[in-house]
């Protein structure tokens, strides 16, 4: 999993409330057990017209958009069903954050697992951040998760609290894969000695 450590990047705005995972990535496209092709379908239903061409009036199809890094969204995001393919279609995306006053639970903890940053933040940070976000491509918002701030494309400073272990894990790009695999040396340490203590097993 790729390191998270400082992002500046373009921000979309998304003020809708209750963004729930069947939004993010609809049931038709759940067949797949691979993380990699699902961003083409990241928001289809609003993304797309019944004639399969782009909807111009959604964000993330607007030129100043389609770069965008960080989602500011609306209360309660990645909501409804605990499908992990929203965070995977999301990062397929290119999405690398998004920041909301509250998140779903399971959808939260998806993030991390994916390399994907969710911030929590007060609905008047929001609203400013929002607001930033709005200015289209020129306005760069950036991310330290090593201080844990949100600055604004004017200079605006943001702090956000994270779990101190979730944050680790980001920082040094480790999944559930990468932090069995910093105990590789106990484990083959374990099973050779279980082994030899046990060897009709």
């Amino acid at each position: 999993m790729e390191k998270f450590e400082k992002l500046t990047g373009i921000a979309a705005p998304m003020p809708l409330v209750n963004i729930d995972t069947d939004m993010i990535i609809p049931k038709q496209f759940l067949k797949t057990i691979k993380r990699s092709g699902l961003g083409v379908h990241a928001f289809d239903e609003m993304r797309y017209l019944d004639d399969g061409s782009e909807n111009p009036d959604f964000v993330l199809n607007k030129p100043a958009y389609r770069e965008t890094q960080i989602l500011v969204a609306g209360d309660n995001f990645g909501c409804g069903s605990s499908r992990e393919h929203a965070p995977w279609a999301l990062a397929d995306f290119g999405i690398k954050a998004v920041i909301s006053t509250s998140f779903a639970d399971i959808f939260y903890n998806n993030c991390f697992k994916n390399g994907m940053l969710p911030i929590v933040l007060p609905q008047e940070a929001v609203d400013v951040l929002m607001k930033d976000a709005e200015k289209g491509a020129n306005a760069r918002m950036t991310i330290d998760l090593e201080n844990q701030v949100v600055t604004t494309s004017d200079g605006e400073e943001f702090r956000f609290e994270i779990d101190s272990f979730k944050k680790h894990c980001l920082l040094e790009g480790l999944d559930d894969i990468g932090l069995t695999m910093e105990k590789v040396g106990a484990i083959d340490s374990f099973e050779a000695q279980a082994g030899q203590s046990r060897p009709w097993v």
